[in-house]
This record gives structure tokens, C-alpha cells and sequence, in this order.
């Protein structure tokens, strides 16, 4: 058994509000126009990443989870999700406004769609110039006056809305109304699930199609919280050279890495894989005496075996993500 740290090719997605920023901030190669979302780690049936790397260059993290187990996840989280990989990591571009959505939780997805459900954390990368996002009611709405809204097309007034900058994190659970607006790129941290209900689309058009999105008005109706929350931010510190505690959920964990000089970290408590998400500069992972670029737009995935590591650099920004 050789476990080391595991680079992944990313898949790519087209969407109907994607721009160019993946490639032209985060150096990600692809052909296509309207790339809103790279995939870097995902078991997603149809969209699983493999692994670019080493000796199990090819292998998708469903194969190495069939090889190894509880070895490769860790002995909780191979128990407690049944063997299945539980997260999905992105990188998202939105050059236009997502549409108005919500997440179902576990046990409606799971009814629904055979899914987990998707609790889902954003953190927030460059981004365009008053570049803002909607996270949550910002007043009292119950089912009744939410439908009349709906009815009325006023439901952005009653949502709140965000101005946005490097650095900013928030975490979105299931239930809780959302969009990402135009000129955000963000790191997003999910539930591995890619069901979403959409409840407006602002009547555009697909150019692909010529059509306009599919609603899913009903479904939603039954998935949103409708609880009024007094604050949405995610505060936290920002200490160098130490795991600062960013989101923290029964989903995953992620601390905020702020490496100037060398961060050593033992892994040996956490008994999960761990992923390291460069959302800033540049970084050297050395493990087991080799060394590992991570730039910023990369992550790499670290087997549950592994416990010591060092990440050394002159200025650079890493969000740590386990279970």
C-alpha cells in the first residue's frame, strides 16, 4: 500500500452564466466558451475526476476507494458514509448571476433523488468590482407571503444581498435560499450532490437551446428554510503559519491557512483524507521527502494513511478541508 498526495484531472462544466476567469486567473485548460465550474475533486457518477499523478495516475477516487477502504478515507468516514465519497470540491466562475436556488437536505434528496443532500460552503477569490451574492431572507417570509412574491416576481426584495471580496467566506446550508452573482469566482466545498432547485432564472434564454431553464417551483416549496438567521458572514481569524478555523459543519471541516515560511502539520488526529484548496499564491507540499507544487486554482487530496506534512512558501493562502 503507497499512498501519497493525489493531483486530479479537472472536469469542466458549461453553464449558462459561466465566464473565462478559470482560465485566465486560475490557468485551467480547456477548448470550450461559458466554463462556469471546474470540478477538481469529485465522484459524481459522469463526472468523476482522476487521479493526474503518481502510480495510480487514472484511478478515480471511487477505484482507490474500492482498493483500500477505510485506509484511503478513514475508518469514520468510510463507516459513516457507506464507502461513498462524500464531498465535491469546485472552483466556480460566474460571469452572469446564478439563478435563484435552494438545496434539499439529506433525507429529501434522498427520497427524491437517490443523492445526499448539499450543505455547501463559498469562499470568496478575486472577483469583478462590487460583485455581490444573495444568502437568505432579510425579513420575515413564511410560505404563504414567500408564494405571493414568487407570484408577484418580487422575491429579490425580500432576500439579502451581499457585497463581496477576497477572503470572504459564508456557508450555505440545505434549505437556505442563494445565488452567486455576476463577476464572483469563489472556492466551493460541497455535499458530493449536484441537485439544485431552481426558483428563478430571470426569464433568460440557454443559447445552447434557445430555451429557457427548467423551474422547479414545487420541489423548492418543500426544501426552504424559512427562518430568519441574523448573520450570514463567516468571521475568523487570519494567523499565519496555523490552522485558523474557517466552516466548520457535520459535512467537513476547513480551516483558513495563511503560510508565510513553514507550516508543519500532523494529520494523524483527524483519522479523514484531507484536501488542500490554493485559493492564493503559491505553496511546496512536502511529503514523505518529495516535494509537491500547489499554485493557486489546485488542490490536492491526501489519503487518510498520511499524517505528516510541510507546506512552506513566501505568501500563500490554502483552505483545509477534512471530515
Amino acid at each position: 500500500m503507497e499512498f501519497y498526495p493525489l493531483k486530479f484531472k479537472p472536469v469542466f462544466h458549461y453553464r449558462i452564466w459561466g465566464g473565462d476567469q478559470l482560465k485566465t486567473s486560475l490557468n485551467k485548460e480547456y477548448d470550450q466558451e461559458s466554463i462556469g465550474e471546474s470540478w477538481e475533486i469529485s465522484a459524481v457518477p459522469d463526472s468523476e475526476t482522476v487521479v493526474a499523478n503518481g502510480v495510480y495516475a487514472g484511478a478515480t477516487i471511487n477505484n482507490l476507494i474500492e482498493r483500500f477502504k477505510d485506509a484511503f478515507l478513514g475508518k469514520s468516514v468510510y463507516d459513516k458514509f457507506n464507502g461513498e465519497f462524500p464531498l465535491l470540491i469546485k472552483f466556480i466562475d460566474a460571469k452572469k448571476p446564478l439563478s435563484i436556488q435552494v438545496h434539499p437536505n439529506n433525507d429529501i434528496a434522498r427520497e427524491r433523488h437517490g443523492s445526499f443532500g448539499k450543505n455547501e460552503m463559498w469562499y470568496i477569490m478575486p472577483s469583478y468590482k462590487d460583485a455581490t451574492i444573495t444568502v437568505g431572507f432579510k425579513e420575515e417570509v413564511d410560505r404563504d407571503s414567500y408564494q405571493k412574491h414568487l407570484e408577484n416576481n418580487t422575491l429579490t426584495e425580500v432576500l439579502n444581498e451581499f457585497k463581496v471580496k477576497a477572503g470572504d467566506a459564508f456557508y450555505i446550508p440545505t434549505g437556505r435560499i442563494h445565488a452567486i452573482g455576476a463577476g464572483v469566482m469563489l472556492a466551493e466545498i460541497q455535499q458530493s450532490s449536484d441537485v439544485t432547485y431552481r426558483i428563478y432564472d430571470y426569464d433568460r434564454k440557454d443559447v445552447r437551446t434557445g430555451q429557457t431553464r427548467e423551474l422547479h417551483t414545487d420541489l423548492a416549496l418543500d426544501a426552504i428554510d424559512f427562518n430568519l438567521q441574523t448573520q450570514y458572514h463567516t468571521d475568523y481569524s487570519r494567523k499565519k503559519n496555523q490552522p485558523n478555523k474557517l466552516i466548520n459543519s457535520p459535512y467537513f471541516k476547513t480551516n483558513f491557512l495563511k503560510i508565510k515560511g513553514v507550516l508543519e502539520r500532523d494529520l494523524s488526529d483527524i483519522n479523514s483524507f484531507t484536501i488542500y484548496m490554493c485559493v492564493k499564491g503559491s505553496a511546496t507540499l512536502v511529503c514523505q521527502e518529495e516535494n509537491y507544487s500547489l499554485v493557486q486554482g489546485e488542490c490536492i487530496l491526501l489519503p487518510a494513511g498520511i499524517d505528516l506534512i510541510t507546506l512552506d512558501s513566501k505568501d500563500a493562502q490554502c483552505i483545509e478541508v477534512y471530515l
